[in-house]
């Protein structure tokens, strides 16, 4: 990797930080400078302006971090009940990354840019479908497998789960991830009821 590239995902790393700490309008290039310790020429070289920093970010940490973290377990699933609870329990309760007092970053930016920026509203969009969809064809594969009832909406069901997941990251903001384990018991009820 060239050192522009690496200087581009050093600059992209340490926003994220603080933007996952601070949300995005609370951050300012001048910290985003201050903690990668380069100049503001070498962020402008990189990016016209914080926003177009702000969609990199969503793009290319982002998005394949949410890969990793919800789309591919689904994927490699036998079992798909099974593998959502699962995907579910991780992300909440297994991934070091994701700080109950801080919530989960797409939730974060969902809530805060969706409204005010529609370029972010639909980088935000396009992640969230995306783990939407790989939930969908889960369910779809479990359904043609007779794993679960015909009678079920894949999408109704992965919209339900999604909505939560973004419920219960906010309300670990408030009251910590003592909430977790009381979603992912509600979750494992229902998707059981699903069979």
């Amino acid at each position: 990797m060239s050192k522009a590239a690496l200087t581009r995902i050093h600059i992209l790393q340490k926003a994220f930080d603080l933007i996952y700490r601070q949300g995005f309008q609370a951050t300012s290039i001048d910290e985003i400078i201050a903690t990668t310790e380069l100049t503001k020429g070498a962020f402008f070289y990189h990016f016209k302006n914080k926003d177009e920093m702000g969609l990199a970010m969503i793009r290319e940490l982002l998005a394949p971090a949410m890969q990793i973290a919800l789309i591919e377990p689904l994927q490699k699933a036998e079992d798909p009940l099974d593998a959502i609870y699962e995907m579910m329990e991780s992300i909440l309760l297994k991934d070091s990354f994701f700080l109950s007092s801080y919530g989960c970053p797409a939730v974060n930016l969902i809530d805060e840019m969706s409204p005010v920026n529609e370029s972010f509203r639909l980088a935000l969009l396009e992640i969230m479908m995306a783990g939407k969809e790989a939930m969908e064809a889960t369910i779809q594969r479990g359904m043609d497998q007779g794993r679960i009832r015909k009678d079920v909406k894949p999408s109704q069901v992965s919209a339900f789960v999604l909505i939560g997941y973004s419920g219960v990251r906010n309300m670990g903001k408030l009251v910590g991830a003592a909430c977790y384990p009381i979603y992912l018991r509600e979750l494992r009820t229902y998707l059981q009821n699903l069979a």
